[in-house]
Formats: structure tokens, sequence, C-alpha cells
């Protein structure tokens, strides 16, 4: 397949820029791909497993040459990151992201990139792990890539932004920023914070119960702890620069929450029936659209 860029730099080596990389040598294996992070060790590490074709020990060296930089940072770290790859950027580069915050996001890079190409992006796919290894060349296979370029983008870096992404296996959807983080806060971020809070709230009851309840975690439990191992760092700071969707998305949640108490309360078994007939279709419409599979136990092997 050809590449509509011959070099990449990948700022940031984590579970998502390690995997691009992956992706990149698997699947574009003429691109030359530069990489840089941050940390120290994470560099030894990405020389160590020869994940790129160079490791950088400084962000503006990463970028030089680059026909293609992407941040694979915490949204929350964008401005710098940004601010430290500037020296090294080619007038024709373009530059883009994979941050699950995009109205943020975008502004941040226009501010420290002003005379930059920039087309946001925002691969809709991960795990609860981190860190170089924990990279894989099929993770965006099948999933979704949402663009999100601003009015003035040039229509040709988008074409070419999502020829790439359609490259490493996603499927390529092109939104409004502002849309994008409703969308995200409904379908991501919400749902972390409700994992966060039930794990925390099982910790507490932890004590009480005599550590029988991580003791007897059945599947629902279980799987809220994997959403809430998420990385630390990237979920504080999506939550604080996304903060207006994931409120309006919270108070929905709240007011529903309320209902179904409610209905619980008041015995009324026909409403708590109708509403879990409704999202076990929503559960169907998730797997017949290839986003998950419809195997038992999610798929996992049995012990």
């Amino acid at each position: 397949m050809t590449s509509p860029f011959q070099s990449v730099a990948i700022v940031g080596l984590g579970l998502i820029g390690s995997s691009i990389a992956r992706a990149v040598h698997e699947r574009l294996p003429d691109v030359r791909v530069t990489g840089f992070d941050m940390d120290p060790a994470v560099r030894d590490r990405a020389r160590a497993l020869a994940l790129v074709d160079r490791v950088v020990d400084a962000a503006q060296d990463a970028a030089r040459g680059a026909g293609l930089v992407i941040f694979c940072v915490p949204v929350g770290a964008m401005a710098t990151a940004a601010e430290a790859v500037a020296p090294g950027l080619s007038a024709d580069a373009l530059v883009s992201d994979v941050g699950s915050c995009k109205g943020f996001v975008a502004e941040e890079l226009r501010k420290a990139l002003p005379q930059a190409r920039i087309v946001p992006a925002h691969p809709v796919a991960g795990t609860e792990n981190s860190g170089p290894d924990a990279g894989f060349s099929a993770l965006f296979q099948g999933r979704w890539c949402i663009l999100t370029p601003e009015a003035d983008a040039d229509p040709e870096d988008v074409e070419r932004l999502s020829a790439f992404w359609a490259a490493l296996g996603a499927r390529v959807e092109i939104m409004d920023a502002r849309h994008h983080d409703v969308v995200l806060a409904v379908t991501s971020h919400l749902p972390h914070l409700i994992a966060f809070t039930i794990v925390g709230t099982a910790s507490d009851l932890e004590r009480v119960t005599e550590s029988e309840v991580i003791k007897y975690s059945a599947g629902g439990f279980r799987d809220f702890t994997r959403i809430a191992a998420s990385n630390p760092a990237m979920w504080r700071d999506v939550f604080l620069t996304n903060k207006d969707a994931v409120l309006a998305t919270l108070r929905q949640f709240t007011d529903d929450l309320a209902f179904l108490e409610q209905a619980i309360l008041a015995d009324d078994g026909p409403t708590l029936f109708d509403l879990f007939t409704r999202t076990a279709a929503i559960r169907r419409g998730i797997v017949e659209q290839g986003q998950d599979v419809g195997k038992p136990d999610f798929g996992r092997a049995s012990n």
C-alpha cells in the first residue's frame, strides 16, 4: 500500500504512539518513523523494542524532515509538546494528534504552531494498558478514526491524513470538533467516569465486606475495573478539557439514575423491563456494526 507520507514523527510512545509505529512498520514498510517521548526510560525501551527507525532525545529533532507529525500525548500536555517540536517543524509538514477532546486540542495546537498545517484526529481505539510495550499493530483495525479539520483546512491535507489512517486499517469519519466532543462525552468519557466511581465505591466497601467485593467479583464489576485501570494522567486531562460536554452528559445521567431509583422504590417492574430491553438492543447494534464481538464473556479465553 502506498503512503501519502514518506516520513512520520511520533511524539509520545505510549499505547497509541507505539501502536501507530507498529502499524506503520507492518502496513507501510517504506515509511520512515522517528519517535520521541519526554520520559528517558520510555525512549530507552522504545530503542530496545526497535519500535521506530530512530528514537531522538529532543522533540524538535523528531519533527525534522517529517511529512507528518502526530502528537500522542495526554491532551493537557499538548501545548508543551507542540512548543517543543516547533523549532524542527517543516513548513510543509502536516500536524495531527490522537487526543479525545478535539476542540481543546485544536486551540492548543493553533496557539503553539500558528503557521502549521493542522488536522486534528482521534482514533477511537485503546485498551486499559499504557506504555511502549502495550501497543500492537492491529489496534486500529476496523475501528473509527475521527478527523476534525477546521473550516480553513486544506482538503488535500484532510485527504492525505484520511488515507494514512485507512492504510492502518481504520474507518475514517469527518466531524465537527464540538460535535465530536459531545459524542465522545456520551460514548467514552461518561462511561469511564462511571467506572472510576463504581470501582472507587467498591474499594471503600471492601473494608466493610471483609474483602468479599473483590474476591467474588462477577463479570459486571470485573469489566468496570478494566476501564478504571486506564491511564490516570490521560483521563484527568480528558475530564478537565472536555468539561462542558462531560458535565452536561453527567447531568442527564444523574436524572436518568434518579428516575430508575424511583422505579425501584415504586416496584415498577414494567419501567425497568422496558429500559433493559432497549439497552440490550443497543448492545446488539454495536456487535452488528463490528465494534465488538458477540461471543460469550466478550470472547475471553476460558480458564
